[in-house]
């Protein structure tokens, strides 16, 4: 892991030297003064996603927080686009084929990209599945609405008037039970307190509860002190644990992959009723084989984000089994969400976010 982490720095930097040398090309008629003036910008946007990081548990403006965090993460994705754009441009002149302004062209395509991924990602989806469980559940006689949602990466990035808005859209779909998939902590829980989130997190109402599982952002921002910001809201965090609701359904919340040391799903189910249904939690989706096996009808699961940004929902197709949307696999319902919020880049290109409603049947 640390030496893809590194990998990735190093692949980032060298996009931002490819597009500085090229915009430099670009700009060779302007004056000594307007270079060093944008050469000074470029690399204050580039650099700031690794300013936004180490200051992350730094209490600081919610407007210095935000900008810093919005700049250095979208910068990944400008990055990105200019990268691809830039270097097929060099690959058409490999074939004699000249673009004109091609730095400028490269420029505009990527921030009206960049726009339209502003736009969607403020505007989630709503996504409706129906399924039907073969078993029997306590005093039932309609299905029972679930919204379940995934890596909301409260903090700088996802603040409290968004997270309003997210509160508001869930309400409004008057579910029996809430589920959240893990990572709804970004960074640190620093800018959660300073913005009182937690008064926000308290307006969730479902009348079997809102229950969630730890993601890696839970532990990339101290799994303690998430666990005592949790607590501070209605939400009740499974963690290796099995909780049985009224009318019979049990909610296996399993811990994050972050943790070495969390139980097997051989080891939480062992004491779970099968013939009654058992949905469970577990933030990334791998292993899909051992919940079919562990006769589990429902699992909900994140962290994919779906990639995000084409064409990173490629990689992540190609990583996960199910890195987006549902299947079914003999008894057992899978759905893995792209998630509500985003980590990062405020940008959804060929994904979208989306809160998921499942409309459950029992017979």
């Amino acid at each position: 892991m640390p030496t893809l982490f590194i990998s990735i720095i190093c692949l980032y930097l060298l996009g931002n030297i490819y597009i500085f040398l090229k915009g430099r090309q670009a700009l060779k008629a302007q004056s000594t003064g307007v270079k060093v003036l944008l050469s000074l910008i470029f690399w204050g946007c580039a650099l700031s996603f690794f300013v936004s990081f180490l200051l992350r548990d730094v209490v600081m403006s919610d407007f210095i927080g935000q900008t810093l965090q919005e700049t250095g993460t979208g910068w990944l994705v400008f990055t990105l686009y200019m990268v691809i754009l830039l270097a097929l441009f060099d690959l058409l002149r490999l074939f004699h084929i000249r673009i004109r302004s091609g730095f400028y062209i490269a420029l505009g395509i990527t921030l009206s990209l960049l726009g339209y991924g502003y736009y969607n990602y403020q505007h989630p989806d709503t996504k409706v599945i129906n399924i039907v469980i073969n078993k029997s559940v306590n005093n039932e006689d309609k299905p029972l609405k679930v919204v379940a949602i995934s890596d909301i990466h409260l903090g700088y990035g996802t603040d409290k008037a968004m997270l309003q808005q997210y509160v508001e859209l869930i309400n409004a779909q008057h579910p029996d039970l809430i589920l959240i998939g893990g990572d709804l902590i970004d960074n640190s829980v620093v800018p959660l307190y300073a913005e009182q989130m937690q008064e926000e997190l308290a307006r969730l109402k479902a009348p079997y509860g809102v229950y969630m599982v730890p993601g890696n952002h839970e532990y990339i921002s101290n799994i303690e002190a998430s666990k005592k910001f949790i607590q501070s809201t209605p939400i009740i965090l499974l963690q290796d644990s099995v909780v049985t609701l009224p009318n019979g359904i049990q909610i296996i919340g399993r811990d994050d992959r972050h943790n070495k040391n969390r139980l097997s799903l051989t080891e939480l189910t062992k004491d779970v009723n099968l013939e009654q249904p058992v949905i469970l939690l577990d933030h990334q989706p791998y292993q899909l084989e051992q919940t079919v096996a562990s006769n589990i009808d429902l699992q909900f699961s994140g962290h994919t984000h779906h990639g995000q940004v084409w064409p990173m929902s490629l990689i992540t197709d190609h990583l996960f089994e199910l890195s987006y949307g549902y299947k079914q696999e003999g008894n057992t319902h899978f759905y893995v969400s792209s998630g509500l919020s985003l980590w990062g880049p405020p940008f959804r290109i060929g994904t979208d976010s989306e809160l998921v409603v499942f409309n459950i049947s029992f017979k």
